[in-house]
């Protein structure tokens, strides 16, 4: 997909483009309509053991069935009766109907009430559960990074067992962490809708560290290595030893603690677990548990120590003295468990149950789910920030009114597979519309412009001629909601593809019919059945006067218009759906002559 500055989406539901609307809907179509939502209304109602609502069902109805959403205006009218004949059922006649018509979603309902909810297997000998996160704190977390707290913090809830978060930042040079990212990443997982039982810095743990490195070299399961790397690595090829291997704990230890006073330069003595040379993986043979490192670490409280160990050593170290009981990796760190087993076995202890996975993908993005990627991208302008629309990362999807727990359920739903998975931000989004849906007011916005290319707008300005001085359109499906009231003075401002030819009619939404004659739309006197004989298209629209200018952040890049008045009322953080484009999030308000400014969702 082409983002800002190129050539915008024309996808079904995208903010640019739409499809064809028709308030005209035929029998098939209403049939299919009826049977989707008695389904939608029968899982409602017994999963929440309560009426089920149209409002509440609306949502996930247009967002799984896209074919549905150019009725959009008779939708809820046939629904609703739908909605009533289901909620005169006693619950054994709403069971017996939802095994006739879907009988995979009573399977969901039924494994719901026996206590299986997720899609995540059950965790092998579970009788304590202590699970960990350990994100490297080098920046904000990307989309990919939420599937491990999201996953850990289903176990968690299942199992009545605890989250643990440990920052790996044992690496102040390559990876070097990011002051900052500690406390992004804790408002990450919260934003999730997770507290960690215990929260641990890994460069606060130096000494620990190196207490048990001490205790494995007088074990004589390390020794300390000068070899150049080529060197060492010709010789581990082949399995051969290094001549250090057989150095005698004393002068190992000796040597060590140089390292740890920082007696050697970067690179030049690393400490070796001692393993099998001959082993038949050659990554697994004397791999390095500490180097040196010149560069200070970015924390004051370790700035000082430039001997620092490998993740495999720490890692495995801290797993242990944490009592982590199962731990989650992905499928290309199978080597990490064997390394750190061989240290168990010098210690005597027993290693933590091992689930591998894939990695998880999404198409959705331009940009890279890459952190470092990122970050190059905002240092040299191309992003705004973290939370700009069009980065892949958590902030951005909060920014845009995303739920943490719509892109939790989503995650827990790829299970914990060793393939590669890809993440639909469909999925996404379906769950975000059933939890925002049924709150979110509507509201109309013209767009105007899209930024770098005239795909949309400008918008038309056209005089209103022998019409009412008020419009009242819905505040939201649900009628029970009640109307909002718009005022039209002497102009109404479309998009410039609803301007129909001269001669032709729209229905204004919540206003009425008007004829485009003369460069003016002419109030006439027809009813709603123009609209549902399929003469006439329903549009959006907003007063010439009054109206507030808006700007709508995108993952397409920006796009100006003018939203109805109303709009200046709500309050930053609030959910809207403006009519026939998709749910926005309001983000700031307009002070003085400024525009308001929102970021948009989700279709």
């Amino acid at each position: 997909m082409d983002r800002a500055g190129g050539t915008p989406r024309s996808e079904p539901g995208s903010v640019l483009t739409r499809g064809p609307q028709s308030d005209t809907m035929d029998e098939d179509i209403r049939e299919r309509v009826e049977e989707a939502a008695e389904v939608d209304a029968l899982f409602n109602a017994l999963k929440h053991d309560s009426d089920a609502q149209v409002g509440a069902i609306m949502g996930p109805l247009m967002g799984e069935n896209p074919a549905f959403r150019e009725y959009g205006d008779e939708i809820a009218g046939v629904v609703a009766p739908v909605v009533q004949r289901v909620n005169d059922m006693d619950p054994a006649q709403k069971r017996e109907r939802l095994g006739e018509l879907a009988p995979e979603r009573l399977e969901e309902l039924e494994r719901e009430d026996e206590g299986d909810e997720h899609a995540l297997p059950d965790l092998p000998n579970a009788d304590e559960v202590r699970m960990r996160a350990a994100p490297n704190p080098n920046g904000p977390w990307h989309l990919g990074h939420a599937r491990m707290p999201a996953v850990i913090g289903t176990y968690k809830e299942r199992y009545d067992g605890s989250f643990i978060v440990r920052f790996d930042d044992t690496d102040p040079e390559t990876k070097r962490p990011d002051l900052d990212a500690y406390d992004a990443i804790l408002d990450d997982i919260e934003y999730l809708g997770f507290e960690p039982d215990e929260v641990l810095r890994a460069s606060d743990r130096l000494e620990t560290y190196y207490d048990h490195a001490r205790e494995l070299i007088d074990q004589g399961g390390a020794y300390t290595c000068t070899c150049p790397q080529e060197e060492f690595s010709e010789r581990k090829n082949n399995g051969k030893a290094c001549p250090h291997r057989e150095k005698d704990p004393e002068q190992t230890r000796e040597e060590f603690e140089a390292m740890i006073d920082g007696e050697y330069d970067s690179g030049e003595m690393v400490l070796r677990v001692k393993t099998d040379i001959e082993h038949k993986n050659p990554a697994l043979r004397d791999w390095v548990a500490f180097r040196m490192i010149d560069t200070p670490h970015p924390r004051e409280a370790a700035s000082e120590y430039r001997c620092w160990p490998m993740l495999d050593f720490q890692s495995g170290i801290d797993d242990h003295l944490t009592g982590v009981t199962h731990i989650i990796r992905g499928i290309d760190l199978q080597d990490s468990a064997k390394r750190q087993q061989f240290v168990y076995e010098y210690f005597g202890w027993d290693y933590p149950e091992v689930i591998h996975w894939g990695h998880v993908q999404v198409e959705a993005y331009d940009v890279a789910m890459s952190t470092s990627t990122i970050k190059e991208k905002i240092d040299s302008g191309d992003l705004d920030g973290w939370d700009d629309p069009r980065a892949p990362t958590l902030k951005s999807l909060r920014r845009r009114g995303i739920r943490g727990e719509a892109i939790v359920d989503a995650m827990v739903e790829l299970g914990t597979s060793t393939s590669n998975v890809d993440l639909s931000m469909s999925a996404v989004y379906a769950n975000n519309r059933e939890l925002i849906d049924d709150g979110a007011d509507r509201a109309f916005f013209v767009r105007d412009a899209h930024a770098g290319d005239d795909a949309v707008g400008p918008a038309v300005e056209k005089p209103i001629v022998d019409g009412p001085d008020a419009a009242t359109p819905p505040v939201h499906p649900n009628e029970e909601r009640g109307r909002r009231e718009i005022p039209v003075e002497d102009a109404v401002l479309v998009e410039a593809e609803d301007v129909p030819a001269e001669g032709d009619r729209i229905w204004l939404k919540g206003y009425g019919c008007v004829r485009h004659t003369g460069g003016t739309f002419e109030y006439t006197d027809d009813d709603i059945e123009v609209v549902r004989d399929g003469d006439v298209e329903v549009v959006h629209w907003v007063p010439a006067e009054g109206a507030v200018p808006t700007r709508m952040r995108t993952m397409d890049g920006d796009v100006t218009g003018y939203a109805e008045p109303g709009l200046a009322d709500y309050e930053p953080d609030d959910m809207l759906q403006f009519v026939r484009i998709g749910f926005i999030r309001v983000d700031t308000l307009p002070a003085a002559d400024d525009e308001l400014v929102t970021y948009f969702a989700h279709p």
